[in-house]
């Protein structure tokens, strides 16, 4: 079974194959950051997102689901998860990500149980 938390929604408005590094990232809150890295690989579509001062340049991966719409003309994307959920997020770590499926599949986690999203467990 797929787990539809690391695809990008067709809602989104998200084109495969665009570069979104260095785009906006607004929570439903409010902006949280910009892109430095991303994937639109099929069921391996993930953000990191450099939140900057905000949170202490911490790096953050968001999963591809979290993605609610795509602004092409002010390069931003909108997500569905609040500034808090963001700042609670476990912090990205490049070498275990690409690396590690127990360490994505703990970030997967606390997303799943943070946040409710549609087609999967809870609400997802």
């Amino acid at each position: 079974m797929t787990d539809h938390l690391w695809s990008f929604s067709t809602e989104s408005g998200h084109l495969a194959g665009t570069d979104l590094t260095g785009w906006r990232v607004e929570a439903s809150d409010g902006h949280i950051g910009k892109v430095d890295k991303h994937s639109d690989e099929v069921d391996d579509s993930y953000l990191v997102v450099d939140t900057g001062v905000w949170i202490f340049g911490k790096e953050v991966l968001i999963p591809a689901r979290a993605v609610t719409s795509v602004d092409l003309e002010e390069q931003t994307l909108h997500l569905a998860l609040s500034k808090e959920q963001v700042k609670d997020s476990p912090e990205f770590v490049s070498d275990k990500h690409l690396a590690d499926r127990q360490y994505r599949e703990e970030i997967g986690q606390y997303y799943r149980t943070s946040w409710p999203f549609p087609g999967g467990v809870g609400g997802l």
